[in-house]
């Protein structure tokens, strides 16, 4: 389009707006890394292998090997069991609010600053589209004073104004695609979380009988 001008001479066509688009650009590109590295991280190990191996250590009524499992394991559906098996002394009411509070906690991490990038997604395009009628403006009140109305005139104007409006499209699909990418992540984060919860109190519950129904055997025993 700007066959005779460099990058930063159309960055600076679009004026002040064009310079907002780009510190929007480099403020979503720097979350939507820093947010897919730290799901990466999180995604390493399955539900259902945690599980497993929590369910085998809890067989072993190896309560303590079974909080480090969940120490170990940096997802956040092992912080929750990991609040649950230290709460599990409270009573079963009380390990299931406590359980419920770390995935509020959870989610709130999970969800840091891809507000952010929501936000640069859905403004970013309007932004352009100001500039651009900015532009156009600006052109017509140019032709007006200069007393010219060649068609040329009137063309690169346009065509410079238009830049911002590129600028927004360029900003807000890259940013509107992660931050769906984000919720999605997010909304399968919460659902294991969830499901962890409930299988962790469906344990402890079957661990409380099992050691209710040994302790009910022993004085049995005793009595005979």
């Amino acid at each position: 389009m700007f066959k005779n001008d460099s990058l930063w001479q159309a960055v600076l066509s679009g004026g002040f707006v064009m310079l907002v688009l780009v510190l929007c650009s480099i403020l979503s590109i720097a979350i939507i890394l820093e947010k897919v590295l730290y799901f990466y991280r999180r995604s390493r190990v399955s539900r259902a292998a945690f599980m497993q191996a929590l369910q085998e250590q809890l067989g072993k009524e190896d309560l303590k090997k079974a909080i480090m499992l969940c120490q170990e394991t940096q997802m956040p559906f092992a912080a929750v069991v990991g609040v649950g098996l230290n709460s599990s002394h409270s009573g079963e009411k009380e390990t299931t609010e406590a359980m419920e509070r770390q995935i509020v906690i959870e989610i709130s991490d999970l969800e840091r600053r891809t507000s952010i990038v929501g936000t640069i997604g859905s403004t970013a395009v309007y932004i352009g589209l100001f500039g651009t009628v900015w532009g156009i403006i600006g052109t017509f009140q140019d032709i007006y004073q200069a007393g010219s109305s060649g068609i040329s005139v009137v063309i690169h104007g346009i065509s410079e104004a238009l830049v911002c409006t590129a600028a927004g499209l360029f900003v807000a699909i890259p940013a509107i695609i992660a931050y769906n990418y984000f919720i999605k992540r997010i909304n399968g984060f919460v659902t294991d979380m969830e499901l962890c919860a409930s299988e962790t109190s469906s344990l402890l519950k079957g661990k409380k009988k099992l050691d209710e129904k040994n302790l009910q055997d022993t004085r049995s025993h005793r009595r005979n």
